[in-house]
């Protein structure tokens, strides 16, 4: 970290060349880290279908998609850090680097401990949304009381991870998945297996396996602790600074509000179309999931290097840091679509064994493999704009993208079917990458 000042020259901070190495650095420790996601899912859900009941299955998959979707209003807290963090580093401001950090905590811990709290109401709702027999109900509570406790420390996780991106620490984010996840599954093959503690284990591994995820990040984040601005109280609560961080995150969470109705209305778009085509829907959207963790690498390097130029002020270094990224996202989006291309029919095969969602998929297959690429520059826009915290941008041209996909889904729907509803999710994929697009100029001067 440089010892420069908040009020040194820019110039006089140094900065690394941004080549491809510099990218990959940055990109392929996400990638990995990503990939330890879904192995922990499928052994949650794999010690608890030992028990040979069903119910016990619902109810952790019920109770992670709760707090998942509650968990997930935080999301800002990673995004925002890694733009502002990102951006102070650039300019040499190594006390605000330290003071961002205790501000993304401080509002970690609140948001956890509020989330404790209201556990009442919460689950109401989420129930009332979510309606399911009395017996999964039941067990999914039992679950959800004991996972709550970890919320700060879950919650902190996204701040650390934010701040570790910017710092161009993946390899440290990579660490800490590793071990949580690690640790989660370690210990739901103890409780549940061993120790006989059923959903109850799960729950119970989840929340030791999220409170040393957090220790670690903290520890990961040692040096922002080693200079006395992470307690600096003035600086922390400054007012400018919080209300720039506040109208940021405000402005991703609309964003990522609307990105998620869009996927909502998918689904549920979905199952208006029978049993089969949802299953079908369903199996096509885990390559959705693959392709976002797989271009979430080169979006989280668009986001720290981008940032860092903006921060320095260097309009240059921000036009080749988008290039350079957006260079491997695209390849990374071809590389997909020409694996779903041709792996996609055995794919589909290994996890559906329905004859009938086996051929739907194969029917609508074409889309996921058209999805890579027409969404990649809506992926890699979204890490620059996050990087140059053009939060406002992010919200209003989502705002025109939802409308467009609206509008699209209203007429193609009901001439296309299923088909049409596949269209309208990429049309909103392309509206996101044009809008975004045009306004990149604007990012571009704005560094200036």
């Amino acid at each position: 970290m440089t010892e420069t000042g908040p009020h040194a020259p820019v110039s006089a901070v140094p900065q690394a060349p941004i080549t491809h190495r510099r990218v990959l650095a940055v990109a392929l420790p996400i990638v990995l880290s990503n990939a330890t996601v879904p192995i922990l899912g499928a052994v949650d859900v794999g010690v608890v279908g030992q028990l040979g009941e069903a119910a016990p299955i619902g109810a952790v998959a019920l109770g992670a998609i709760i707090l998942t979707t509650i968990y997930w209003i935080f999301g800002f807290l990673r995004m925002g850090t890694v733009g502002l963090v990102g951006q102070a580093e650039g300019a040499g401001d190594s006390a605000e680097v330290s003071a961002l950090l205790t501000r993304a905590l401080l509002i970690a811990g609140g948001g956890g401990l509020a989330l404790i709290v209201l556990q009442p109401l919460l689950f109401w709702g989420a129930f009332a949304l979510s309606p399911a027999s009395d017996e999964v109900e039941g067990l999914t509570r039992t679950y959800l009381t004991i996972r709550i406790w970890s919320a700060p420390f879950a919650i902190a996780v996204f701040a650390l991870t934010g701040w570790l991106v910017a710092m161009e620490r993946t390899a440290g984010v990579f660490w800490m998945q590793l071990v949580m996840n690690g640790t989660n599954i370690l210990l739901d093959l103890w409780f549940v297996l061993g120790l006989d503690w059923g959903v109850g284990g799960v729950a119970f591994a989840t929340v030791i396996a999220e409170t040393i995820g957090a220790g670690m990040g903290l520890y990961l984040c040692r040096d922002a602790f080693s200079r006395p601005d992470w307690r600096d109280w003035t600086r922390v609560f400054d007012r400018a600074a919080l209300i720039r961080m506040a109208l940021i995150n405000t402005d991703i969470l609309i964003r990522s509000a609307l990105l998620m109705a869009i996927f909502t209305s998918f689904v549920f778009m979905g199952a208006g179309f029978g049993d089969v085509t949802l299953a079908a829907n369903e199996v096509l959207v885990q390559f959705m999931y693959v392709t976002a963790h797989a271009m979430d690498g080169f979006a989280f390097a668009a986001e720290t290097l981008i940032a860092r130029a903006y921060g320095r002020h260097a309009p240059d270094r921000v036009r080749r840091s988008a290039l350079l990224t957006s260079f491997w996202g695209a390849g990374a989006g071809v590389l997909l679509a020409l694996a779903f291309a041709l792996a996609g029919p055995w794919l589909i095969d290994v996890m559906a064994k329905d004859e009938a969602v086996r051929a739907v998929a194969r029917t609508y297959l074409p889309w996921m493999v058209a999805a890579p690429v027409v969404g990649c520059a809506a992926w890699m826009l979204d890490g620059i704009f996050i990087g140059a915290t053009r939060g406002a941008d992010m919200r209003n041209m989502m705002l025109v993208s939802f409308a467009v996909y609206v509008a699209v889904a209203v007429v193609a729907v009901p001439l296309m079917g299923n088909h049409g509803l596949w269209f309208s999710l990429l049309v909103s994929f392309a509206a996101r990458g044009v809008t975004l697009g045009i306004r990149y100029p604007a990012l571009e001067r704005g560094a200036a």
